[in-house]
This record gives C-alpha cells, structure tokens and sequence, in this order.
C-alpha cells in the first residue's frame, strides 16, 4: 500500500495489481451465511404464495424506478409497469398507454435478468444504453445512445468550479477498450468458477463502475448488470427483490463507499461487507413483503363473509399492505376514503364491531385502529 501511495497512483484502475481485487475472507463469510439464508427463507416461502408472476413484477418494476432515483431521475412507474407486463406475458389488469422510454427501460431490465444464460458482450451493453436512452430527452442531449464515451477526461466533481473536487476519474478513452474487453471476458469466465456468486455480483458492481465506459448512465448500466449476476447466482431468470431499493434507501451510504473503494487499493473488503448487507437487507424487504401477502390472503378468507363497503375494503387492504405502519384514526381515513368525518367514524366503529379492526390503546380524537389478529 505505501509504494502505491508513493507512486502517487490515486486510482483503483491505476494500481499495479488491478484488477485482482483481494478480499478478507473472515470478515465476509458470516455476512454471507446470513445472506443466504435469507434467500433460502425467500424462495421457500414463495413456493406458498399466489400471485408468484405478480412479484416479479412487481420487484422489476421496483429496480427500475429505484436505479433511476438514484440518479435523480423519475420515470413513469406505470407505463414502465405495463411494459414490463407485456414483455413478459404477465396479464396486465389496468394496462396504460406506454412511451419509448417505458419500452427501453423494460426491455433493459427484461434483457437483463431474462438473458441471463446469455454470454454478455460488448454489443449487449451498447444495446443497453441504447434503450435507456430511448425517450430520454435529457440523456440525449448529452450523450450519443449506444456508443462509448469520447476522449474528454470522466470525473466526477463537486464544489466550486475554482476549486472543485474530485471524487473519481475513469481510465482514460485509450485504454477503455481494452480494460471494457478485459471486464466482460471476466463476466463469462467467471460464472463457471468456484468464485462466490454474491461476492462476484459485488465485483460486478465495482470493476463496471470503475471502468465507467459511457458518457452517461453508467450507475443505471451497473446495477443492471448486477441484477444478471444475481440472476445468475440463482440460476433464475425470475428476481423476487430489487437491490436498488435498498441501495436508493441508502443512497449516500453507496456514494461514500463506492469513492472510498477507489482511493483505498486493491483490498475491496469494505466494499464487499457493504454490498453484502445491502443485498441482505432488500431480501429482508422482500420477505416482509410475502409476510404481509400471506396474512392478506389469510384475512381475507377468514372474513369473507363480512359485508363491508368499497371504501372500507380499499383502506383495510391499505392498512394489510403496511402503508400505515401506526394504525389509522378518522381523519386518515376519510382522505383514503374520500368520504365526511361522520361517515368516516361510522365505517370505523362498523369494522370494529364486524371484528376486521381493532382500536388501539388511547382515545378521543386521536383514537387509532388496526387490522384484528
């Protein structure tokens, strides 16, 4: 590490060793346990979940929206939605008329975790770029959709422009091509070694976003091609979290360990321990998510026979769905409702005596009710 600092390398691309990345073996292995058994939990448990289709949907979906929020990008969640349903031939139930950026942005993620026996290659990662261009006025006026960055120096700055600083710089546009072809021949080679797959979908992550081939959408790219390294690691085409959700929840997190894994030399542990967790925690998501469907379909089988209204339905299935973590009181429901104050508190105290609610401990005004056990 001294001679790399001494050599004023400041780069991890520009260390002697790069890209034979090291790692601490004792400090990942727990953290991987735990991942796995996470996974293990999730698929068993979706073996008992209808609406299977519906998941993975839903989870795509997740991924897009979220990897375009990390880059302060908003993307229409249901045109993107009906895009995705068409493409994987899932029944759509409210379909909507879709952009070019709702296509490019589902056939994206489609290609990415659907082609996942597919070698990658230098063409297939143009064609990505390509698509997530489609339709983006602000992408394009920057960027040329589906070609690789020009010879202006890549970094990543902030501060004033007299003294900006700098928080990362790419390999230069001479040697891309080759650091580009080196990355993908390791993608394919590596998907038959004995390497770890969830520490290899890390590394994914890392070298990609280190080479930084395009002028813009590189972190989008990236986690792309995470998701087909995991899709990989389970042999599945089929994603049941969206890792980018996690990563948007921690957003600032990524950055600071992302730029810390580039100025600190070949030992990515941190890196790894970061990427592990995450990927943890938005299985965690995810199994939360089955948990809650699970006690729905039991709830609403238990209390088929109760008559309730559709405003009632609508917010009990709101509060099933977690979107009020505290309960609900009168006020809340009668703006999902859309109905008086009056008319709100006679629905509640109707669901309370059907045995479908339950008031929580205080009163008055402030009084809250949640789903009954």
């Amino acid at each position: 590490m001294a001679d790399f600092e001494a050599q004023s390398q400041q780069w991890l691309w520009q260390h002697p060793k790069w890209p034979a990345f090291e790692w601490q073996d004792s400090r990942l292995q727990p953290l991987l346990r735990r991942a796995y058994d996470h996974l293990g939990q999730l698929k068993g448990r979706m073996a008992s979940v209808a609406g299977f289709e519906e998941f993975t949907l839903d989870a795509l979906l997740a991924n897009i929206v979220a990897s375009s929020a990390i880059e302060g990008e908003k993307v229409d969640v249901y045109g993107v939605r009906s895009s995705l349903a068409r493409q994987l031939g899932i029944d759509d139930q409210n379909p909507v008329s879709v952009s070019q950026q709702s296509e490019g942005l589902a056939n994206l993620m489609r290609d990415a975790v659907t082609s996942w026996q597919q070698p990658l290659s230098r063409e297939t990662l143009l064609q990505w770029h390509l698509w997530l261009s489609q339709g983006s006025e602000s992408l394009m006026q920057k960027v040329q959709p589906g070609e690789l960055r020009g010879s202006t120096t890549m970094q990543i700055v902030s501060g004033p422009l007299h003294r900006p600083k700098v928080h990362f710089e790419a390999p230069s546009k001479s040697v891309l091509e080759h650091e580009l072809k080196r990355f993908v021949d390791w993608f394919n080679d590596s998907a038959t070694t004995d390497l770890d797959p969830l520490l290899r979908a890390g590394i994914t992550h890392l070298w990609f976003v280190t080479i930084h081939p395009f002028e813009d959408g590189n972190g989008r790219i990236t986690r792309a091609l995470t998701d087909r390294a995991l899709a990989q690691a389970d042999q599945n085409s089929i994603r049941l979290f969206a890792m980018s959700e996690a990563i948007l929840a921690h957003r600032n997190a990524y950055y600071d360990v992302l730029e810390h894994a580039q100025k600190h030399g070949i030992d990515i542990t941190d890196w790894l321990v970061w990427f592990v967790k995450t990927l943890t925690l938005s299985v965690e998501g995810a199994l939360a998510k089955v948990d809650r469907t699970m006690f729905k379909t039991k709830f609403w089988a238990k209390h088929a026979d109760k008559v309730l209204l559709e405003p009632q339905r609508k917010v009990l299935n709101r509060l099933l769905d977690g979107d009020f973590e505290h309960g609900i009181n009168a006020t809340q429901y009668l703006r999902v409702a859309k109905v008086s104050k009056a008319t709100a508190t006679r629905h509640l105290s109707d669901m309370v005596e059907q045995g479908v609610l339950e008031k929580l401990p205080g009163g008055g005004r402030s009084t809250r009710y949640r789903v009954a056990d």
